[in-house]
């Protein structure tokens, strides 16, 4: 059967994190969708598929090199399927910790902006 993924899904696939970083960093988008898995549900379901088929421990490559990328680690796919519920489904708990502090970030910094934000149009007097 021929693979009919993008080159980054194939990476992702592979476990590929290098040629999945060049990719990215030729402006891939870090969420595209292939068959119903964004890159980050692709290489979370690698992972853990992986280590289950091999009996080799978990890696998380390529899962930090699309966070690192700007992945959304809360993007679901068209099928409804999280890069969380995967991860945990895969009892993969490097990949739940990666994306818990992503997701931690995330929300400090939406917090940051919005305190920021809520500031904007006062004047120096009003303080």
């Amino acid at each position: 059967m021929e693979n009919t993924c993008t080159p980054a899904h194939r990476a992702a696939e592979n476990e590929d994190a290098e040629t999945l970083a060049q990719l990215l960093a030729k402006g891939v988008d870090p969420d595209e969708i292939c068959h119903d898995m964004t890159l980050l549900t692709h290489a979370i379901d690698a992972e853990g598929d992986g280590a289950l088929q091999s009996g080799k421990p978990l890696t998380v490559h390529t899962t930090a090199v699309l966070l690192a990328f700007g992945a959304d680690p809360q993007l679901p796919g068209p099928d409804g399927l999280t890069p969380m519920g995967l991860a945990v489904s895969y009892d993969h708990h490097l990949a739940v910790e990666l994306l818990q502090r992503h997701i931690q970030r995330g929300e400090a910094t939406q917090a940051d902006e919005d305190a920021g934000n809520a500031g904007e149009g006062q004047e120096a007097s009003d303080f």
